[in-house]
């Protein structure tokens, strides 16, 4: 039946997961990967999709609703100043970077948005980071259920149990995350 769900609704899941936040959701992809059902290379390249996106998604919104959105979110504003700083400096590497630093994978390019980065630049460097990301947290996933499969030999419920937990350890990280952020 989760085989059945994840070839029917796999890649739309990722696109989705991974344009909103998305490291459990590809982490899970590459898992499902290595099981075969989804493939290894679509699971890239639709995670790098997603994850481009959503973050030129977030940059468009910070260059439209700049204001707004540091009045509305105080805890973006204290970012700012810091990112800004950084980006005088190091553009590309933190565009690159953004989505590998916990707490800034929405946020900064939202705040980046507001910068005088060229929207060009940004997606560039964007292209490139997405890229790396996603065939770095997919091939993750699919390490694990290799190893998985090595410890535990061809144990099918125990592999789909362990595809579930991922994703319910990771949803509870995010909220237990957000959780903390609004403490």
């Amino acid at each position: 039946m989760l085989s059945t769900l994840i070839d029917q609704y796999g890649y739309y899941a990722l696109f989705a997961g991974t344009a909103i936040e998305g490291e459990t959701v590809l982490l899970a992809a590459g898992f499902a990967a290595h099981r075969g059902w989804l493939s290894l290379p679509w699971v890239m390249a639709v995670a790098a999709a997603g994850g481009f996106c959503g973050d030129m998604l977030a940059f468009s919104l910070g260059r439209w609703r700049g204001p707004w959105l540091l009045a509305r979110f105080p805890a973006l504003a204290r970012h700012t100043p810091r990112i800004n700083t950084l980006l005088d400096k190091w553009h590309a590497p933190l565009i690159i970077g953004i989505r590998f630093m916990l707490g800034l994978r929405t946020a900064g390019p939202a705040i980046m948005g507001m910068s005088r980065i060229p929207f060009a630049t940004f997606a560039f460097y964007n292209a490139i980071g997405a890229a790396i990301w996603a065939s770095l947290f997919a091939s993750l996933g699919y390490a694990f259920g290799s190893a998985l499969g090595l410890l535990l030999g061809e144990l099918k419920q125990l592999e789909e149990a362990a595809f579930i937990a991922i994703v319910c350890a990771g949803t509870l990280f995010l909220l237990w995350r957000k959780h903390r952020q609004h403490a």
